[in-house]
């Protein structure tokens, strides 16, 4: 496969999942401003911004209307869901020839939808619908490749960003509520805090699954363990890890023996196994914010080993 194409796959896929994981954020603080006082949601606000790490709007400005509008119909910027929409479309398009038709209708189907709307249209209405239109589309489109494209090496690239964005995503996210909600030893969740860790929840489509798993009642230890560590939730750090594993394996060896040497299943092998072998008691009592730090560290030499094993290798390795 041509390493352009591999590019173009590899990117779509992070793109696109992350304009679905930015809806769903906002969809979820958007509902909350009606639970607490001004204080507590420019908290919120902050944890968004640091979960999607990215920068608030010039002047740091906390207005619900403003924010939404810079992460969703702002084309200055590069993290707003239109943004992300529209280079996903762009890369869908360079690879038309290797994607289905479906495929290829899906995201024109999201791109149109968001040129077509505005947030005046949709803000004194039912903005939920409007994100809810969005994370539908995105599960929709993956329903549709898993269905209608050949599970070949287009398909392990695909698989590749989507999986390691979800991975990072969902490290950061814990990342940005556990530093200001989770006290040391104390696993219980102080009552005032309960809607934020629901909230959690809500924001990886994880609240009812929790709840099977555990109980209605929340508790900081089970939530972080649901979210971080189960092996069979789609939106929990690990299920993303060990797919992610899987997708490099697979290209590892159509690939080892011409470049690298194996070096993307490697680096998703070490994290893998960090995932895999950890329990949360050990994870809180060493430290959960250093543990999440280190995934997305080895989330962003994931991402250099793709680029550099697949994508912006010397021509010297391919002709070896």
């Amino acid at each position: 496969m041509l390493s352009r194409v591999a590019d173009s796959l590899y990117w779509f896929s992070r793109y696109l999942e992350r304009a679905e994981h930015t809806a769903r954020m906002l969809d979820v603080n958007l509902d909350l401003m009606l639970d607490h006082s001004p204080v507590m949601a420019a908290a919120r606000w902050g944890r968004l911004f640091a979960s999607l790490k990215t920068p608030p709007p010039t002047g740091g400005i906390i207005d619900p209307y403003v924010i939404t509008r810079w992460l969703t119909f702002e084309g200055a910027n590069p993290a707003s869901i239109l943004s992300c929409i529209r280079f996903a479309r762009e890369n869908a398009r360079q690879i038309r020839d290797l994607i289905s038709a479906e495929m290829w209708e899906q995201i024109n189907r999201l791109y149109i939808h968001l040129q077509r709307t505005s947030l005046d249209a949709i803000w004194n209405s039912q903005p939920h619908e409007f994100f809810q239109f969005v994370t539908d589309g995105s599960q929709l489109f993956w329903a549709l490749t898993d269905c209608t494209m050949c599970h070949n090496e287009g398909w392990d690239f695909l698989r590749l960003g989507r999986f390691l964005e979800r991975a990072s995503q969902g490290a950061a996210r814990l990342d940005a509520h556990t530093g200001s909600l989770l006290e040391p030893r104390l696993p219980l969740i102080a009552p005032e805090a309960d809607v934020e860790w629901v909230g959690l929840l809500r924001c990886a489509v994880a609240l009812e699954p929790y709840c099977k798993e555990y109980s209605a009642e929340p508790k900081a230890e089970h939530i972080v363990e649901f979210l971080l560590l189960n092996p069979v939730f789609p939106h929990s750090v690990r299920f993303a890890v060990d797919r992610l594993e899987s997708a490099s394996q697979h290209l590892s060896e159509t690939h080892t023996s011409r470049r690298g040497g194996g070096r993307v299943e490697r680096l998703t092998g070490k994290l893998q196994a960090l995932l895999s072998y950890g329990t949360v008691e050990e994870i809180i009592a060493g430290g959960l914010r250093q543990y999440l730090d280190e995934i997305q560290r080895h989330c962003v030499s994931i991402h250099t080993a793709i680029q550099q094993q697949y994508i912006t290798y010397p021509i010297e390795s391919a002709l070896a």
